[in-house]
């Protein structure tokens, strides 16, 4: 069998990836949510809305790329992620994605922090192990030949 380097969901996952070391850079460091500016928040806001814009897609590439036929979009998406095992915290997932439109509709830093908070606390950590089991789907070679 040739391998086949042109697969989307390998593609998405690569750019997914490397937005999810991105937001593993802020959220492991060692500094308080407190320290931060405006500025430096709404970079941490941005980080996390790309890395879960690039998290469902890449799940959804990947559900199209193993044949099944579902809603597509974010909620689709999860509801057959979850059901194929590509992730197994359904309720986390629904709550960040909630977050993650809440987000893009929130100027004021007090209704951000919540959320901020979140990222840390539970979402940095649902996107790692995702992207941690892409990694080592991604070396099988069920995934990546044809």
């Amino acid at each position: 069998m040739e391998q086949v380097t042109d697969i989307r969901w390998i593609q998405r996952y690569a750019n997914f990836h490397k937005a999810c070391e991105r937001l593993l850079e802020v959220t492991q460091a060692e500094r308080f949510i407190d320290d931060y500016s405006e500025l430096e928040l709404e970079g941490l806001v941005q980080r996390f809305e790309y890395t879960f814009e690039l998290a469902w897609k890449v799940l959804q590439d990947l559900l199209l790329y193993k044949g099944y036929d579902f809603m597509l979009g974010p909620n689709g998406t999860m509801k057959m992620a979850f059901e194929d095992g590509l992730i197994s915290d359904h309720d986390g997932w629904r709550k960040m994605a909630k977050s993650r439109n809440i987000l893009s509709h929130v100027y004021d830093e007090e209704e951000m922090l919540p959320i901020v908070r979140l990222i840390y606390s539970d979402y940095a950590t649902l996107l790692k192990k995702l992207d941690e089991d892409l990694a080592d789907l991604s070396q099988q070679a069920d995934y990546c030949q044809v």
